[in-house]
C-alpha cells in the first residue's frame, strides 16, 4: 500500500522505486561510514588528551593508521556506490518515463489531443520529466536516507547522553516541520507558475505562427506588449514562489543549526557540575558536523519536492487517462462506411444531433452545409480521430470504435486543406504515405499527382528540401504532395476535408485531376463549397445545425427543390455576379 502510495506520489515506476531504495540504502551507509570517520577522530583525540593529561606514550599509533586507511577506503567504494545508485539509475527512469509517455500517448484517443492544450503537453512531457529527474535524483534518496541514518544515529546520541542528545537534536524535527507545514504554500506556487509558464509558450507560439498577419495589420507592438506582459507576470509569480520558498527554507535551516548553540549551552552547564567531562561534549560536537551535514543539500531541495508532486500529478494524469482495450484484428466485409445515429459533444457543446447516412464503397459522398453544421467533424468521426458520444460508426460492417486506432486508419487516407509537410525532400515527404515505397513508387505517383511540373523546377529535384511545413512551395504544390503522398498509400478509403478550397481556378484544375487517380473504386467522403466539386459526387448528405436535412443524388436533391437546391442557385448567382463584376 505505502509503495503504491510513493510510486504514485512521486510518478515512479516499479523499478523506480527499487531504485531509489538502492539510493536511500547507500546514502544510510554514506552516512553511517562518515560518521565512524568521526568516532576515529574522537578516539585520536581521547588518546592524544590522556598523553597530554596522563603521560601515556601513543603506542597504538599504528591502529588509527590503519582504520584511518579503512576508513579513506570505505568511504570511496560507498560513495561510489551511491552515486551510481542516485544518479547512473535514474537516467534509465528517465528513459523509460518518457518511452512510457509516449506509449501511452499513442494508445489514447486521437480526440484527446483535440482537447488539450499542446503547449501544456509539451511541458508536461519535456519539463515536468526534467523537474522529476532532479528530484530523483538528487533528493529522494539523500532525503529518505537521511531520515533513517540520523533515527539510528539519534538512539546511540540519546542512549550515551539523553541531555545532550535532545540539545542537539531538537531542532531538527522543528525545522522539518516547518517545511511541512509550508507544503501547501509552495504546490500553491508552483500551480500558478506553471499556468503562467504555459501562457507565455501559447503566446510565444502564436506570435510565430502568425507573424505574416501580425505584420500585415501592423499590430507587431500591441502584440509584443501582450507577450512582455505575460512574460512578466510569469517572472513575478515565480520571483513571489521562489521569495516564499526561500524563507522557509532558510528559516529551517536556522532553526536547526540552532541545535550547536544548545548543545554548547547544555554540555557547559554538564561540565560545571561535573556531570560530564570535556571530551564527552567535544564527542557531540563532532556528532553535530555530520548529523546536520545530511540535511544541508536536502533542506535546500525538500521545497522542490513539494513542488515537483504538481508535477507528478501532470505525469500521472496521462497514465491514468483510461484505454480501451481495442482489436488488431480489423477484417471488414468491404468499405461502406455508416453514421448510425450518431450524436456527438464537444466540450458539452453538441454538435451533431442522430446522424444517419451511408458512404457505400466505389461512390463519392459529399458532405456540405454551412460552416459548423458539423461536415469537418463527420470526416474526423469516420477516422475516429475523436470517438462518437452516442450511436456509432461502422466499417464494412465493424464497429469502429472497438478497432485499435492504428489498425484501422491503415485503411484511410485522407487529404486536408491544410496540408502538414516536413522540412525534408520532396521525395520523403511523399514517402511518409507508405514507409519502404521505393524510389520508383514515389515518383510514379508523384506524376499521377501532377508534381513532375514545379519539382522539375526545383534545385534537386525531388532530393529539394522544401522547407519547414513546405514554406518553399504554393498551396497547390502542397497539395499535389499531400495527394501523392495518400495515391502511394492507396487505402481503400478517402478523406477529404475542402482539398481545393484555396487553390485558384488553374491549381485546382490540377489537383482536380490528381484525385481522380485517387479516387478510383474508392470510399469517399468529401467536404465541398464549390458545386464543381458536389456536381460529380453520387450522393450528397446536406447537413444544418447537426443534423442530416437532405440526402441523396445531386439530381434528386435539385429535383426536390429544397436546401440544397437554394444553395446551388445562390453559388451561381454569386458566380455570375462576380464575373459581371
Amino acid at each position: 500500500m505505502f509503495t503504491e502510495k510513493f510510486k504514485h506520489k512521486y510518478a515512479l515506476s516499479d523499478k523506480g522505486v527499487s531504485n531509489t531504495k538502492k539510493g536511500m540504502l547507500w546514502t544510510v551507509v554514506v552516512n553511517l561510514v562518515v560518521m565512524g570517520g568521526m568516532g576515529i577522530l574522537y578516539m585520536m583525540m581521547l588518546q592524544f588528551m590522556n598523553t597530554l593529561t596522563e603521560n601515556q606514550s601513543l603506542n597504538k599509533l599504528w591502529l588509527f593508521i590503519i582504520a584511518t586507511v579503512v576508513f579513506i577506503l570505505l568511504s570511496v567504494l560507498t560513495h561510489l556506490q551511491q552515486y551510481h545508485a542516485t544518479y547512473g539509475l535514474v537516467y534509465g527512469e528517465v528513459r523509460d518515463m518518457r518511452i512510457g509517455l509516449a506509449e501511452k500517448l499513442r494508445k489514447l484517443p486521437l480526440g484527446y489531443f483535440g482537447k488539450r492544450d499542446l503547449a501544456d503537453l509539451t511541458e508536461t512531457i519535456m519539463g515536468d520529466v526534467n523537474r522529476m529527474e532532479h528530484v530523483w535524483s538528487h533528493c529522494l534518496g539523500y532525503l529518505y536516507g537521511a531520515y533513517v541514518s540520523t533515527s539510528i544515529i539519534a538512539v546511540v546520541l540519546l542512549v550515551y547522553d539523553w541531555r545532550l542528545g535532545i540539545a542537539c537534536l531538537w531542532g531538527v524535527p522543528v525545522a522539518f516541520a516547518l517545511l511541512f507545514g509550508s507544503r501547501k504554500i509552495a504546490q500553491r506556487n508552483s500551480e500558478k507558475s506553471k499556468k503562467a509558464g504555459v501562457t507565455v509558450s501559447d503566446g510565444i507560439q502564436e506570435t510565430l505562427e502568425s507573424m505574416r498577419e501580425i505584420r500585415a495589420t501592423n499590430r507587431e507592438e500591441i502584440c509584443l506588449a501582450d507577450l512582455n506582459e505575460k512574460i512578466d507576470r510569469h517572472e513575478s509569480v515565480m520571483i513571489k514562489g521562489e521569495l516564499a520558498t526561500g524563507l522557509f527554507v532558510n528559516g529551517a535551516s536556522v532553526i536547526m543549526r540552532l541545535g550547536v548553540a544548545t548543545t554548547i549551552l547544555v554540555g557547559a552547564n554538564l561540565i560545571l557540575s561535573g556531570q560530564i567531562n570535556f571530551m564527552t561534549l567535544f564527542m557531540f560536537l563532532l556528532v553535530i558536523t555530520r548529523v546536520y551535514a545530511p540535511f544541508d543539500q536536502s533542506l535546500a531541495l525538500i521545497a522542490e519536492m513539494f513542488v515537483s508532486q504538481v508535477s507528478a500529478g501532470r505525469l500521472m494524469e496521462i497514465y491514468d487517462t483510461p484505454t480501451v482495450e481495442e482489436s488488431k484484428d480489423f477484417k471488414p466485409k468491404g468499405y461502406d462506411i455508416v453514421f448510425d445515429n450518431v450524436s456527438f459533444a464537444y466540450d458539452n457543446e453538441q454538435v451533431l444531433k442522430g446522424v444517419s447516412f451511408t458512404a457505400k464503397e466505389g461512390e463519392v459522398t459529399a458532405l456540405v452545409g454551412a460552416s459548423g453544421s458539423g461536415k469537418s467533424t463527420c470526416i474526423r468521426l469516420s477516422a475516429r480521430l475523436w470517438d462518437t458520444t452516442e450511436g456509432r460508426i461502422t466499417v464494412g460492417g465493424i464497429d469502429i470504435n472497438k478497432i485499435d486506432s492504428e489498425m484501422l486508419l491503415t485503411d484511410y487516407s485522407m487529404v486536408f486543406q491544410n496540408v502538414v509537410l516536413f522540412d525534408d525532400t520532396v521525395m520523403e515527404n511523399i514517402r511518409l504515405g507508405r514507409h519502404g515505397a521505393t524510389d520508383e513508387e514515389v515518383l510514379t505517383v508523384a506524376k499521377m499527382a501532377n508534381c513532375d511540373e514545379f519539382v522539375n523546377r526545383l534545385p534537386k529535384g525531388y532530393d529539394t528540401p522544401i522547407g519547414e511545413n513546405g514554406a518553399r512551395l504554393s498551396g497547390g504544390e502542397r497539395q499535389r504532395i499531400s495527394i501523392a503522398r495518400a495515391l502511394l498509400k492507396n487505402a481503400p478509403i478517402v478523406l477529404l476535408d475542402e482539398a481545393t478550397a484555396s487553390l485558384d481556378v488553374e491549381n485546382e484544375t490540377k489537383v482536380q485531376q490528381a484525385l481522380s487517380h485517387l479516387l478510383k473504386n474508392k470510399t469517399v467522403l468529401v467536404i465541398a463549397h464549390r458545386m464543381r466539386t458536389v456536381e460529380s459526387a453520387d450522393k450528397i448528405v446536406l447537413l444544418k445545425d447537426g443534423t442530416v436535412a437532405e440526402c441523396g443524388s445531386p439530381k434528386d436533391l435539385m429535383e426536390q427543390n429544397g436546401l440544397f437546391a437554394k444553395m446551388v442557385h445562390l453559388q451561381q448567382e454569386s458566380t455570375h455576379w462576380t464575373i459581371k463584376e
